[in-house]
């Protein structure tokens, strides 16, 4: 196992960085650039640096500003941050709200009160899936005035910083009274399609009304099984049905956002928080997602070694699922794409021919060669070195110099672990610092890292078999949002089956997966 290539194990030394909004940094040739620290007012200033590294210092790490946020979502992420701090663990709100979840009451009709409501969300499956998830889940928390618990399984707590000021976003792990929580199913009885199902919710008018008593708490199940009930959370008369229960437990394995679009109730807000629909997961993720200390140094210390000095930066994501991990076919592949977009160089037909036909000149007699860094992300290392052997056997058209690196290759997903987790977001992040990106069709990695970097990525479309190669080989991305890869196929309007794909002119279907959906921006 190769891991950061030598490098040290100790923290990045802290980064000394003003109190004003704007930071400048000599970069490599010397000149002075400005960055805005606190992302356009997307960040809450007056953090403790120390404590989370990377919430102030990764900025200067990236050489696009990544899109501005409107205003308005400014203001929607003050107000999440002060409810937050009134409703978190700790309080008398909080308190009050478990002693009358463990009940069983529900407080009355929440759609008028004061109360603190809650949306917890469920931790579980890979990395890429567990920040898709509370992402969804902190949109949805912000759009209905709820304050967002995340279940801290999975090294949740050790991945990320606290993203909200003045206190936590964890789920206390004693005295939460649904302790079987993060076993929920679609078999669970309170899964808000099974209370439907069992009319323990009701959506007509006595229940509009506030005749019928919502129950204490309902599970959201969002999972990829979720059944045709379930997905009605998707719906204008289920959402008001839901305004009413005070706690929701939460559980997706998807990005989920794509669906809120289609509820009709929450689009006008949606619209003036993301005028440019397709940064929803951008500006969220930019948000949510600091890495660690522990992770902020992986990043930068493999950035400063292997991706600063390069000319240009070119991320690959190899998500292998079929069944021959090292593919001649998918190598092919991923050549034809970088080097049919124009992202890696053509090679040489002859070895050892450069572009000078002088491949012995000193070096202080040649001219300085353009530098490319290729950043390769795989569980497995065949393809970096077969990259690597390409490029250091033939000579790049040109007389381009480029260096091949991968920062681990652990064989197997090991989904929990934490050493594991730390490296695969820890390479997540250092892929959205690259130039140009390109990403595996289906993969929740590559959606997070083409997200936080705020660029379409080329999507290597998924081929038939395990030995074809697609032509083309991959395609330039509709949108930078991820893809919601189990959305509900109803009109809740019309209440008969559709696709939803055409219903609103944000939401379109994936380039990547033909039944998904994915946010797009058409202004």
């Amino acid at each position: 196992m190769v891991i950061l290539l030598g490098a040290r194990a100790s923290a990045p030394p802290v980064r000394t960085i003003s109190s004003a909004d704007d930071v400048v940094r000599r970069g490599v040739s010397g000149e002075e650039r400005s960055y805005d620290r606190l992302l356009g007012g997307l960040l809450a200033d007056g953090f403790d640096e120390r404590s989370c590294r990377s919430r102030y210092q990764s900025v200067l790490y990236r050489r696009r500003p990544g899109r501005r946020p409107a205003a308005y979502l400014v203001s929607k992420l003050r107000q999440q941050e002060a409810l937050q701090r009134q409703c978190g663990p700790g309080t008398a709100a909080y308190a009050h709200a478990l002693e009358q979840l463990r009940s069983g009451k529900s407080g009355g009709d929440m759609a008028g009160s004061q109360e603190c409501k809650y949306l917890v969300s469920i931790s579980y499956r890979g990395l890429g899936n567990r920040i898709l998830a509370t992402a969804s889940a902190f949109l949805y928390a912000v759009l209905t005035g709820r304050a967002l618990l995340v279940d801290p399984s999975n090294e949740m707590g050790e991945l990320f910083c606290e993203p909200f000021p003045g206190t936590t976003w964890l789920l206390p792990p004693s005295g939460f009274p649904l302790a079987s929580y993060t076993n929920f199913s679609v078999a669970t009885a309170e899964s808000y399609g099974n209370m439907l199902r069992n009319n323990v919710i009701r959506t007509d008018a006595a229940a509009a009304a506030g005749d019928v008593p919502p129950p204490a708490f309902s599970y959201v199940h969002l999972d990829h099984d979720a059944t045709e009930q379930d997905k009605l959370f998707f719906c204008d008369e289920d959402q008001r049905a839901l305004r009413r229960i005070p706690w929701l437990v939460m559980r997706t394995d998807n990005y989920i956002v794509p669906g809120l679009f289609l509820v009709a109730g929450f689009r006008a807000e949606l619209g003036r928080m993301f005028p440019e629909p397709d940064t929803a997961f951008h500006h969220a993720a930019r948000y949510l997602f600091h890495p660690s200390n522990h992770v902020w140094g992986l990043v930068a210390r493999y950035h400063d070694a292997y991706l600063a000095a390069a000319a240009r930066r070119v991320g690959i994501q190899v998500r292998v699922f079929g069944s021959q991990p090292d593919s001649p076919a998918l190598l092919e592949q991923i050549t034809r794409c970088a080097q049919r977009e124009r992202l890696l160089p053509e090679l040489l037909a002859a070895a050892g021919d450069d572009d000078d036909g002088d491949p012995v000149a000193p070096p202080k007699s040649r001219r300085r060669k353009t530098t490319t860094a290729v950043l390769v992300t795989s569980l497995k290392s065949w393809y970096s070195e077969q990259l690597k052997g390409m490029y250091w056997e033939r000579a790049a058209a040109g007389g381009e110099a480029v260096s091949v690196q991968q920062p681990s290759h652990e064989e197997f997903q090991r989904s929990g672990a934490r050493s594991h987790d730390a490296k695969a977001w820890a390479e997540v992040y250092l892929l959205s610092l690259t130039d140009a990106l390109v990403t595996t069709a289906w993969s929740t990695f590559g959606y997070v890292a083409q997200g936080l970097a705020g660029e379409r990525p080329w999507v290597m479309y998924r081929p038939d078999n395990e030995t074809h190669v697609p032509d083309p080989p991959c395609g330039r991305d509709v949108s930078m949002e991820p893809c919601f890869h189990a959305p509900p196929f109803y009109d809740c309007r019309l209440k008969r089956g559709a696709d939803t794909g055409e219903i609103v002119p944000q939401v379109q279907h994936c380039i990547d997966m033909s039944w998904g959906l994915k946010i797009v921006h058409q202004g």
